[in-house]
């Protein structure tokens, strides 16, 4: 189980990081890039999942580098790690807190921020 303090170390070990806020929810960028916000269901979202019940807020939303590796990612069957028809083709991830294993968590947040880092960044990160 990882949590908003999970995310906030992680996201504070990468380079160049700005945190900002977009619609009412934190985002992280690196270079004005963003690559990891907060992103809360919309109603529409809700209505959705139907009989189903949704994940558990906070949901953390994180870029892929394209859509291979968005569907590479899911084919993983990683806890905690899913998608909406929202994000039909977008390469970005859903990420239910309360369920992914702060491991996988990291891997996650450094692959979107390496997706989203100028190569200069990207050669002189060790992480």
């Amino acid at each position: 189980m990882a949590t908003l303090q999970d995310v906030a170390r992680i996201i504070g070990e990468l380079p160049e990081v700005a945190e900002g806020e977009r619609y009412g929810h934190p985002t992280w960028s690196v270079r004005g890039k963003g690559f990891a916000w907060l992103r809360p269901f919309s109603k529409a979202d809700i209505k959705r999942f139907g009989d189903q019940t949704p994940p558990a807020p906070p949901i953390l939303a994180v870029n892929t580098a394209n859509l291979h590796e968005k569907e590479g990612v899911l084919a993983a069957g990683i806890d905690g790690v899913f998608t909406i028809p929202h994000f039909n083709n977008y390469p970005a991830l859903l990420i239910e807190l309360s369920v992914i294993a702060p491991g996988d968590l990291r891997d996650l947040l450094v692959d979107a921020w390496l997706a989203a880092a100028p190569a200069e960044l990207v050669e002189g990160f060790d992480g």
